[in-house]
């Protein structure tokens, strides 16, 4: 986690200035000079310093957001915060990084957070990587979901993050389709004892093809999405080591959706 000893050294003031810079420093208690953003540029020059900035940029974007999607419907509930808690977890966190999540959680709740400036930073960091800002997005959809059913204030707010980073309708509502799918239908709420199996219906959706495709299609479909969601090239894309654990599971939901497709068609 080297862009994490760059923030307990101080170093991101001096190279990530702009709104992500303001609300990292807030969350740390400091305030860094935004003339000086040029400065310490040279520790994150190269392929390896400007991944490190990426993930940084990443981390920053993903809590801050969480927290304003969570403001959204005007109440904080407790299940999004045990959605934030849960990527903490997942992240392998320590203490002082569960910390540093939290006020970042908070920074995006506070009616002074720049959502759009945060949001358009984050994709100039991500420098075109399509891939990296759909799995930013599927967190936030996954945490707008978190109660169980998607609040029309937390759909407004999601399409225009969508908006904002480039992101189409039929994106959004794919992505919707494959949260719904990996929470077990529409029907599913996380306090009911057991989700349901998905539908073939919303395995089609994660794959992102219709009933009609042919076998050919869901094969080339199925491939295309395992190699963008592949953890390893999502890391070096800029993803933190410590979200692999998602990337992960995102694999294995459209393995699971595509192996009920191939049953369901009798292919081998």
């Amino acid at each position: 986690m080297a862009w994490w000893g760059k923030v307990l050294g101080g170093t991101f003031g001096f190279i990530m200035g702009g709104p992500l810079g303001a609300v990292l420093g807030a969350a740390l208690g400091h305030n860094f000079d935004k003339g000086f953003e040029q400065l310490g540029n040279a520790s994150w020059q190269g392929d390896k310093g400007q991944q490190q900035r990426t993930q940084l940029a990443f981390f920053t974007a993903t809590f801050a957001v969480l927290g304003r999607l969570a403001k959204a419907d005007g109440q904080v509930s407790r299940d999004e915060i045990n959605f934030a808690q849960t990527v903490m977890a997942q992240m392998q966190f320590d203490e002082e990084q569960r910390r540093l999540a939290r006020e970042l959680f908070n920074q995006g709740k506070s009616a002074e957070f720049d959502l759009d400036g945060v949001v358009l930073q984050f994709r100039r960091e991500c420098n075109r990587r399509h891939t990296l800002m759909q799995m930013f997005l599927e967190i936030q959809l996954q945490a707008a979901y978190a109660d169980g059913s998607l609040h029309p204030a937390e759909r407004e707010l999601l399409l225009h993050i969508f908006n904002l980073l480039g992101f189409s309708r039929h994106e959004f509502d794919h992505l919707e389709a494959m949260v719904r799918a990996v929470r077990g239908g529409a029907g599913y709420h996380q306090r009911s004892a057991e989700p349901s199996t998905p539908t073939l219906d919303e395995d089609y959706a994660v794959l992102d093809v219709s009933r009609n495709a042919s076998d050919a299609e869901v094969k080339k479909a199925y491939r295309r999405l395992m190699s963008q969601h592949h953890p390893d090239k999502l890391v070096a894309k800029g993803l933190p080591e410590e979200m692999i654990k998602l990337a992960t599971e995102k694999t294995q939901q459209i393995r699971k959706a595509y192996e009920r497709i191939k049953a369901a068609r009798g292919i081998r």
